[in-house]
């Protein structure tokens, strides 16, 4: 049976939104160098604050997923956003440090969660072909952010203080996200038929107790930790290496430009050769891209690292939701996607700090990238013990 025209218009919106509120999040390492020179708030303690949006951020995967189970996308994203933009207000307001990393970490951190999870575990729930090139554009969509959103709020700032840039991009999130969110529907009832549908009858106590799921999740997590120090940190670590703030920023902007490839790549790939094979192939040369900036010094030798290792760690990212489809029914298609998603932040979460204190003890990011090289390793050899669910043939309405 043909399936809806209408399920790219929900990627479609899903990528807008994503590439807004990602972008939004991120636009703090952008501001963290003006920050520091403006507050006089260590660079550690700005930090800290985007490792508690992530750490806030899992908290309320899972909720948010299930909320999305329950009473579909469009209330959950939508509730998400006006909690999302006030927040990104307040925290423009803060203070202080203390009120930044509450306001930032907890309530913008809880809030962008609600664009993920629900956003994902609806998309797969449209698509029965083409599900990895239909994820991936979403997150290719998220990807345009350091192309968009990191540049214009690297622009802001050399025209306003930091506390006007953060209001002004809350006005933008509120002023794009939530006429997009009116958007989304629920999908339609999809037999799930054969010998590759998950079962039916699964439970989400018995999914979450899952060899599978445990698997998925350590391997995400090990995967968010390799990425998010390089990440947050190479702004400044260019900055520290002597190029300009605008150059440093084009280096983020590059990443960028070379994930949104990556994730129609691996979507592609992922389609013919199997998620589980790309994304393990994926992990260990992220290992050795997280370890690559390890020897960068010049603005060249950063662009070639960056369009590697931008390639790479967004290419693999929307795989994760693909396996999950596979493996899980719809009915919890939320609330299991928010369980590797809060795995993912708490992975998320470990960059920054990890970055600001290694830098601060030692006067270098050198240990970060190494550390990160063997987290990237650990990913690698977790994510190749995962096995499908043995599968019999047996029939299931998708809720």
């Amino acid at each position: 049976m043909a399936e809806s025209a209408y399920r790219w218009v929900i990627v479609a919106a899903g990528g807008v939104m994503g590439c807004v509120a990602m972008g939004a999040l991120f636009s703090l390492p952008v501001l963290l160098t003006p920050m520091v020179q403006a507050t006089g708030w260590s660079r550690t303690g700005i930090s800290a604050a985007m490792t508690i949006a992530f750490l806030s951020m899992a908290a309320m995967a899972m909720i948010w997923g299930a909320l999305s189970d329950r009473y579909g996308a469009r209330p959950v994203v939508m509730t998400g956003a006006v909690v999302f933009s006030i927040s990104l207000w307040g925290a423009g307001h803060a203070p202080s440090l203390l009120w930044f990393q509450l306001i930032f970490g907890v309530l913008v951190g809880g809030s962008v969660a609600a664009f993920f999870a629900p956003m994902m575990a609806t998309v797969t729930g449209w698509f029965s072909t083409q599900r990895s090139l239909a994820v991936s554009l979403i997150s290719a969509g998220m990807g345009m952010a350091p192309v968009t959103m990191s540049p214009l709020a690297a622009w802001l700032v050399q025209s306003y203080d930091w506390r006007v840039v953060l209001s002004l991009l809350a006005g933008l999130v509120a002023l794009v996200t939530l006429p997009l969110a009116l958007l989304l529907k629920r999908p339609p009832a999809q037999a799930e038929v054969g010998f590759d549908a998950p079962d039916s009858a699964m439970t989400v106590r018995g999914a979450v107790r899952s060899p599978q799921f445990i698997v998925l999740v350590a391997a995400n997590f090990f995967c968010c930790a390799t990425h998010s120090g390089p990440i947050f940190h190479t702004v400044s670590y260019a900055e520290i290496c002597g190029i300009a703030a605008l150059a440093a920023v084009s280096i983020y902007s590059v990443e960028g430009i070379a994930g949104m490839f990556g994730r129609i790549g691996f979507g592609v790939m992922g389609d013919k050769f199997g998620a589980k094979r790309v994304l393990v192939a994926g992990l260990l040369v992220q290992a050795f891209g997280a370890l690559a900036y390890f020897f960068a010094r010049d603005l060249g030798q950063f662009y070639a690292v960056a369009a590697l290792f931008g390639f790479i760690y967004a290419g693999i990212m929307p795989l994760y939701a693909v396996l999950v489809r596979e493996n899980f029914p719809m009915k919890m298609m939320g609330t299991i996607m928010g369980g590797t998603g809060m795995a993912g932040s708490l992975g998320m979460a470990t960059g920054p700090v990890l970055g600001g204190w290694i830098f601060d003890k030692t006067g270098s990011y050198g240990g970060l990238y190494i550390t990160c090289f063997a987290l990237g390793l650990a990913a690698f050899a977790v994510a190749a013990t995962f096995r499908p669910f043995a599968r019999g043939p047996m029939v299931g309405a998708a809720a």
